[in-house]
């Protein structure tokens, strides 16, 4: 059983999404405070990355920001933040979010979703971490990614067994438990780094 004491959260930052995309994201943020996990994110105030961290703010969370300076004005950075750190890069950002986070989970979003999903699947897959990986199919919106993966792998591009990767829930009150029912993390990522 995984002792989980913070989860990053990936998902998008647009605020003209499906109601139950963005309930979605409010109540994982008030689940990780109730359950005294940190939330750790993309640092922005907009989205349903926004949503999760009131939530999570709200219910007397803790809450973990990490973004880009030059994202900081576009995404308007969340500074209500319990810690908002900033980096130079993109690939900064990724990697303190993946170092503090003992697991992700990964809500519907767009191509910045897809990007942080790939990358840490293929870390995964890599050997650089072990750390549980969560997609939430709300709606069947990761449907489409299913496809994707099928149709990489009939080409012989992914390899079959990709259970191991990832594990599928299709609501928010199955990610708590699921990540718990994994193994725990046997690798540190900064140690990969060095």
């Amino acid at each position: 059983m995984s002792q989980i004491q913070s989860i990053c959260l990936y998902c998008g930052s647009s605020s003209n999404t499906q109601d139950s995309h963005r309930m979605a994201a409010r109540n994982f943020g008030l689940q990780l405070a109730r359950e005294n996990i940190s939330l750790v994110f993309g640092g922005g105030r907009v989205g349903l990355m926004g949503l999760a961290a009131d939530a999570a703010l709200e219910a007397g969370g803790t809450v973990i920001g990490v973004i880009p300076d030059f994202l900081v004005d576009r995404e308007v950075g969340h500074a209500a933040c319990t810690e908002l750190i900033t980096t130079t890069t993109m690939h900064e950002r990724k990697q303190k979010m993946a170092e503090r986070a003992d697991a992700f989970a990964i809500l519907p979003g767009g191509l910045g979703t897809l990007d942080e999903t790939f990358e840490i699947v293929t870390w995964k897959q890599l050997g650089l971490h072990n750390k549980p990986i969560v997609l939430v199919n709300i709606d069947g919106y990761w449907d489409p990614l299913h496809s994707l993966l099928r149709h990489m792998s009939a080409e012989n591009y992914v390899p079959e067994a990709k259970d191991d990767l990832y594990a599928e829930v299709t609501s928010i009150d199955e990610i708590l438990p699921t990540v718990r029912s994994m193994p725990p993390a046997q690798s540190d990522l900064k140690s990969k780094w060095t």
